[in-house]
């Protein structure tokens, strides 16, 4: 690729919120791939990852699948696992702190999280770095230059911050400290750029930028990209939140699981985490919009390139299969019995109230038991919501049709 068609690749999907500032970083990083070519040192290119639970999910593939085309290119990418970070929690898309974790729980979350990194990026080419390594180490005098180079009202300015402020809700003043520590994050590795989500904004292009500036080092350039919505179609993907696909998995629980996502957002997952080409892509949106894609085939299809992008395309098949025997040939009783659900009721209270489980802690088991299933999904989460008419099963024989009252 030459320089343009690089630029082309690296900004394809991103969104700032503001033409201005994309702009700026697609000159920037022309400028500093041009630097690369001409020195032949590759960018060092870094995304931050909070290990807030111990599953990563198809969200945090959006920005994964971004550095694996910066390595793809030829560049150094560091995978760096908040051990420290994770400490004080990001308040960016927060309207409420965040409960403290304690260190042991971070590492407890943050053990498998190499792994599973592994599903997109290059393990050859990938470098894993632990934030607590140099940020547990910083004195106190040093805390108090990467203050300064920020004032109370641009904290107060946020949005996050700001509701909290209006509604006279507590804002704790730790949470000040986790853009200043993402951004010595940057000045440490030396980053060139710095890959993040949406909601970043703040941490990656104003305070990571000014910290390096405030070492005399270039600034690292944000590229940003859009949050994935949850199997909710609504807010953005989250374990907390019970609408998340994890990436370790199984293929047949993966398939399953998008197969459950709103029509609505199947463009959203076709641009960001289905692997395809741009003229691929271009199809399906095309596709869907003239009618010529029925939407059931469009999400199998949909389905079948997530899922085989990290299990292979016999794994996706298969569960393919099951899924249409399951659904679509009838392997699902006929006739069971009709229950209308609260937009968003969670899994255990339907369980107990249509006699599917004797007891809450009943429904809990069968659920760590592998034995509940919505749309054919295992269930995890026992406040798992049920978002759109769904048959969930209960065993073998259990079954219940769910219409959203």
């Amino acid at each position: 690729m030459n320089i343009e068609e690089q630029v082309e690749l690296l900004m394809q999907g991103t969104d700032y919120g503001d033409p201005a500032i994309a702009e700026a970083m697609a000159v920037e990083l022309r400028e500093r791939l041009i630097q690369s070519q001409q020195s032949g040192r590759p960018l060092k290119v870094y995304a931050g990852y909070d290990p807030t639970s111990t599953d990563l999910h198809l969200g945090h593939t959006v920005t994964m699948r971004k550095l694996r085309q910066f390595q793809d290119l030829g560049h150094d990418v560091f995978f760096v696992i908040g051990t420290f970070t994770s400490l004080i929690g990001d308040p960016s898309d927060k309207d409420k702190s965040r409960p403290l974790l304690s260190p042991e729980k971070v590492m407890e979350n943050a053990r498998t999280y190499a792994e599973q990194a592994f599903s997109v990026l290059d393990p050859e080419k990938t470098q894993i770095r632990y934030n607590a390594d140099w940020l547990s180490q910083l004195q106190l005098d040093e805390i108090f230059r990467l203050a300064a180079n920020f004032t109370a009202q641009q904290f107060l300015a946020r949005d996050s911050f700001h509701k909290r402020w209006e509604a006279n809700e507590p804002i704790y003043l730790h949470e000040f400290f986790y853009p200043l520590t993402q951004g010595f994050d940057a000045h440490h590795l030396e980053a060139d750029v710095q890959v993040g989500g949406t909601d970043q904004l703040f941490n990656i292009v104003t305070a990571s930028r000014k910290v390096m500036l405030s070492y005399g080092q270039k600034p690292n350039i944000g590229i940003l990209m859009p949050l994935l919505p949850g199997t909710d179609g609504e807010q953005k993907m989250s374990k907390s939140l019970g609408n998340y696909i994890p990436i370790n998995t199984t293929a047949e629980d993966m398939y399953g699981k998008v197969m459950s996502i709103p029509d609505k957002i199947m463009p959203i997952y076709a641009r960001l985490v289905a692997g395809w080409t741009p003229p691929v892509i271009k199809r399906f949106d095309t596709g869907l919009e003239s009618g010529s894609l029925h939407p059931r085939d469009a999400k199998m299809q949909l389905a079948h390139a997530i899922t085989s992008s990290f299990y292979g395309v016999e794994r996706a098949d298969q569960a393919q299969a099951q899924f249409v025997a399951l659904f679509q040939k009838g392997d699902i009783p006929d006739e069971m019995p009709l229950y209308t659900a609260a937009a968003g009721e969670a899994i255990v209270d339907i369980m107990v109230s249509q006699g599917m489980a004797g007891s809450r802690s009943e429904a809990r088991r069968l659920i760590d038991q592998q034995g509940v299933r919505l749309n054919g999904t295992l269930i995890s989460d026992p406040s798992h919501p049920v978002t759109e008419e769904a048959v969930l099963q209960v065993g073998k024989r259990k079954y219940l049709r769910i219409k959203i009252g």
